[in-house]
């Protein structure tokens, strides 16, 4: 296995320093005893050749990063948080205590010798800290959502137009056994033409205090946390996760709450299928929802879009509650509160991260022998897939552009609500349509200094 080129590694490379000790110690006829797994005679791959991953980001998204680390493929070096009590609760409980380099500043995590970063920060971090991360040459796996509008969706192109680094799109749905035999039953034909298409995610929350103003704790980076967002007092409600309340998901200037947050997950289901049948983008998006006019919490939390794509039936993507009230009964069929479900001509074909329905034993028998069109199988989770394309073994199961149509997608959604019109998407220009009132609406302000889309930005 080839070593990775690292974009701050000076002087001898790990591999030539223990290759030269090695010999330097034999040729003196020293007695040494050198461990087996060290020079990767056991069959695991030495400490010299493990991908060497950096987590930014260490609340409760990123424990997933431990799928790193089954395998010997990679390990973990580094930690990057605001809050330093999370990278140090994080380096005891998922690495058992292992020493482990601890930053406040991921700036700082991105001057060392890291391959690759897991980036699981509030939505609003994701494209600064990926565009900076790229720019360092660092490997990418990027929780969803992607971006905080649709300018920084789009900005995310420069990271394949520019730089030669790997990206995963966090939504682990495409790992799972469940929903790509759905894809790929999808694909072969099995229920006959598309008829209909529901699309369904968890409602979101409202409620949620900015009071009582609270001293930010000690070895807390606040200024840090806040990063692009605008200023605001520190609360409970607004940072902490302790309790039932996590406003990071359910305030504006953070998130555009679960209609992306959780929708993420399940319109990348169907952005998958969209993908490996070459539809593009919707021609135009509907909706309706509701967005709390009290309390801190200011995200969508119950909507309902009739999304149009050219040739296709049209697509109903809502909160769970909402598709209940309108989803057709099927025989059989037993909703959980995320998932999407496709009817045919030959039956109708319901897949989640936990499992799937179809309309009859016959459907769900073929998944063992789909047939010839086949997607890419991500093994054993969307981190050792990530692991595989690095070392060029696999392609990522969830790519970049198929992040972006399908983030932009749940901002139209967004943006048709807060506006109480239709949008209209053009693809070539990659702006909306028929709405002059998104159309400003698909920007964001950044707080300086984080507005890494400005071409002209040094940090």
């Amino acid at each position: 296995m080839k070593r990775i080129p690292h974009h701050c590694e000076t002087g001898l490379s790990r591999r030539t320093f223990l290759r030269n000790t090695i010999g330097f110690v034999g040729a003196l006829g020293f007695p040494t005893i050198i461990p087996s797994s060290a020079l990767g005679l056991d069959g695991k791959v030495p400490p010299s050749e493990r991908i060497r991953i950096g987590v930014i980001g260490c609340g409760s998204q990123s424990r997933a990063a431990s799928n790193y680390l089954p395998g010997g493929l990679a390990e973990i070096v580094a930690l990057a948080d605001p809050d330093r009590s999370a990278t140090r609760k994080w380096a005891e409980t998922i690495l058992k205590g292992a020493k482990v380099r601890e930053y406040s500043d991921f700036r700082e995590l991105l001057q060392s010798d890291v391959d690759a970063v897991n980036i699981a920060t509030g939505d609003y971090w994701h494209v600064p800290i990926a565009l900076l991360s790229a720019r360092a040459g660092k490997h990418l796996y990027v929780e969803k959502p992607l971006g905080l509008s649709i300018e920084q969706c789009l900005a995310c192109r420069e990271i394949s137009a520019e730089h030669k680094v790997v990206f995963q799109y966090g939504t682990q749905n495409r790992s799972k056994v469940y929903v790509r035999s759905g894809i790929e039953l999808l694909l072969n034909g099995h229920i006959g033409e598309i008829k209909e298409i529901y699309v369904f995610a968890p409602q979101g929350e409202s409620g949620g205090s900015p009071l009582p103003v609270l001293p930010v704790p000690d070895g807390f980076d606040y200024n840090m946390w806040l990063g692009p967002a605008p200023e605001a007092p520190f609360s409970q409600d607004r940072v902490l996760t302790k309790g039932k309340r996590n406003g990071i998901f359910h305030i504006y200037d953070y998130a555009i709450g679960f209609v992306a947050g959780w929708g993420a997950h399940a319109y990348d289901q169907l952005q998958w299928w969209l993908d490996e049948m070459n539809f593009g983008m919707p021609e135009s998006v509907e909706a309706t929802g509701t967005i709390p006019t009290e309390g801190l919490f200011n995200t969508v939390t119950h909507w309902d879009a009739t999304i149009t794509y050219p040739c296709l039936p049209k697509v109903r993507f809502a909160d769970f509650e909402t598709i209940i009230k309108h989803l057709p009964k099927f025989d059989g069929i037993n909703l959980l509160g995320h998932g999407t479900v496709f009817v045919g001509s030959e039956g109708w074909l319901y897949f989640h991260r936990n499992g799937f329905q179809a309309s009859s034993r016959e459907i769900l028998e073929k998944s063992k022998d789909p047939g010839p069109r086949r997607v890419v199988n991500a093994g054993v989770s969307q981190q050792a897939n990530f692991l595989d394309a690095i070392l060029g073994k696999n392609k990522v199961v969830s790519p970049l552009d198929s992040a972006i149509r399908s983030d932009i997608c749940c901002h139209l959604t967004n943006l048709a609500i807060r506006t109480g019109k239709p949008v209209g998407w053009d693809a070539k220009k990659n702006t909306i349509t028929g709405n002059s009132e998104a159309v400003p609406l698909m920007r964001r302000a950044m707080r300086e200094p984080w507005n890494v889309l400005n071409p002209k930005y040094t940090g």
